[in-house]
């Protein structure tokens, strides 16, 4: 599909932005239900804003059980700053409803059951297998991984599903719980979308759109 020598990037970026699994975290979660409700209300806003949310969500409701058994305007009211707060609500309280009565009050544990949780589509799920289970089923697609998969020519699709397919065919498994963190952390740092600084990029002899 490509002559892009993937995994070679993912070596500069991974010297660029060193990590271990304890710090590859953006969310400031401390257990799996708190890492996918937060997962989930991160759409379309910043990891900041959730993190913001957190003391106040998870201290009126610290279980799946509670917050199934949550009123909705009450948790739309703590979530509001997140964005998109009433179907965001109506998501994490369904969810919770699900794991409790189809999961056993546990999160689960495989892309293909979490995926069945109100709002939790495939991005969501890699994120809770890989920083909560410590599987790397797949790899998170998500602004970031897609706009540095396009530049860098890693993919020519603009569907998440397909960019992950794409990814997981030219990645050894060992580098795909590492794809997120150091695609998200080039994107924000360098390889922004609206102004990227091409003369700083570590990795611009790959890129397709050099400025």
């Amino acid at each position: 599909m490509t002559s892009i020598p993937a995994e070679d990037i993912l070596q500069k970026l991974t010297v660029l932005y060193p990590h271990t699994e304890d710090d590859m975290n953006f969310l400031l979660f401390r257990n799996n239900f708190e890492l996918l409700i937060m997962t989930i209300l991160s759409a379309q806003t910043t990891d900041v804003t959730v993190n913001g949310l957190r003391d106040e969500l998870f201290s009126a409701y610290p279980t799946a059980e509670a917050l199934a058994a949550a009123n909705q305007e009450e948790v739309e009211h703590i979530i509001h700053p997140a964005g998109f707060f009433r179907s965001k609500a109506k998501n994490i309280i369904g969810a919770s409803k699900k794991i409790c009565e189809e999961f056993g009050g546990e999160i689960p544990q495989t892309i293909e059951e979490l995926v069945t949780l109100p709002g939790v589509g495939r991005k969501t799920a890699n994120i809770v297998t890989n920083h909560g289970f410590h599987k790397a089923y797949g790899i998170a697609v998500d602004t970031h991984v897609k706009r540095l998969s396009q530049r860098l020519g890693l993919t020519k699709s603009a569907d998440p599903d397909t960019i992950e397919k794409d990814l997981t065919a030219l990645l050894d498994r060992k580098w795909w719980s590492h794809v997120n963190y150091l695609f998200i952390s080039h994107g924000r740092a360098v390889c922004t979308a609206k102004k990227p600084d091409c003369a700083h990029c570590t990795i611009r002899e790959y890129c397709t759109e050099v400025k």
